[in-house]
């Protein structure tokens, strides 16, 4: 265990504490089965904590470069006039606020379009809890546009038997001229959206994301998904995205994009 932590315990903090974590679970399950005795060498506790030392607690945050939420409308605009499987993929996760992994293997048994609820595996879900991702309008309609190969479980198939690459998405944006931002940025430009534009709760914007409460009493008490107004609110983030932003032409010729330009809001009632 310690020739293989040791050498990326402090340089790569984050991938040596998830290797640790996974080990230890794989020799859990072996001990369990009957695969092997004795202790568990990757346990941390009473044991690899006496050996390696202690990494800090507080993690540091990685910020994706994120599109400025008032740009989407722009985006969209543009976005829909590209060709392909991965335009088409990027909406959906644009207009879910998908993480790029749920989107690019989803199967179309995960939808129910009559319902207008798309039903994600806990094991595609960082949290491992099974997510229900209400979808607008907009969503349906894509999705009724996308071709159904016999046979093949993938929206958005790639290799034979395999669903399209992460790289993908990446590429589009490049061809797009679009180097300065990312894939999973558009999950902040979602929420800060949310938190600029509407008055939904933080509680609806934050599971609209699928992330976890932190806090273990507020999450022993919270046991629904707030869908209905989770449904609201990805409604409302649709009709933002359909938005054009208007332009304005400089002396010099070049279009300029103002905020002032942008339409207004009509803000949802608090939910």
């Amino acid at each position: 265990m310690l020739k293989a932590l040791e050498p990326i315990w402090t340089a790569k903090p984050e991938t040596a504490t998830r290797v640790r974590s996974r080990i230890e679970r794989v020799l859990d399950w072996a001990r369990v089965r009957g695969h092997r005795t004795g202790d568990n060498p990757a346990r941390w506790r009473g044991h690899l904590d006496k050996l390696l030392p202690m990494l800090g607690k507080k993690k540091r945050v990685k910020h994706h470069p994120a599109l400025p939420f008032r740009d989407a409308g722009q985006f969209m605009a543009k976005l829909r006039k590209q060709d392909g499987m991965a335009a088409r993929a990027l909406e959906l996760l644009i207009l879910t606020a998908s993480r790029t992994n749920e989107v690019i293997s989803a199967r179309w048994r995960e939808f129910d379009l009559q319902r207008s609820v798309w039903t994600i595996p806990a094991d595609r879900m960082k949290a491992h809890r099974e997510h229900r991702v209400p979808l607008s309008a907009a969503v349906i309609r894509l999705l009724r546009s996308l071709p159904r190969i016999h046979e093949e479980p993938f929206l958005f198939p790639g290799a034979p038997g395999k669903h399209m690459s992460n790289m993908a998405l990446l590429e589009l944006l490049r061809r797009m001229g679009r180097d300065d931002i990312t894939v999973h940025g558009f999950r902040s430009t979602f929420r800060d959206w949310a938190a600029e534009c509407t008055n939904f709760s933080r509680e609806v914007c934050e599971m609209a994301l699928a992330h976890t409460v932190s806090d273990e009493i507020e999450a022993a008490y919270r046991r629904g998904d707030l869908f209905e107004k989770r449904r609201r609110l990805m409604g409302e983030w649709a009709k933002f995205c359909a938005r054009h932003a208007r332009t304005r032409r400089s002396s010099g010729g070049a279009l300029h994009t103002r905020a002032a330009d942008l339409p207004p809001l009509t803000l949802p009632r608090a939910s």
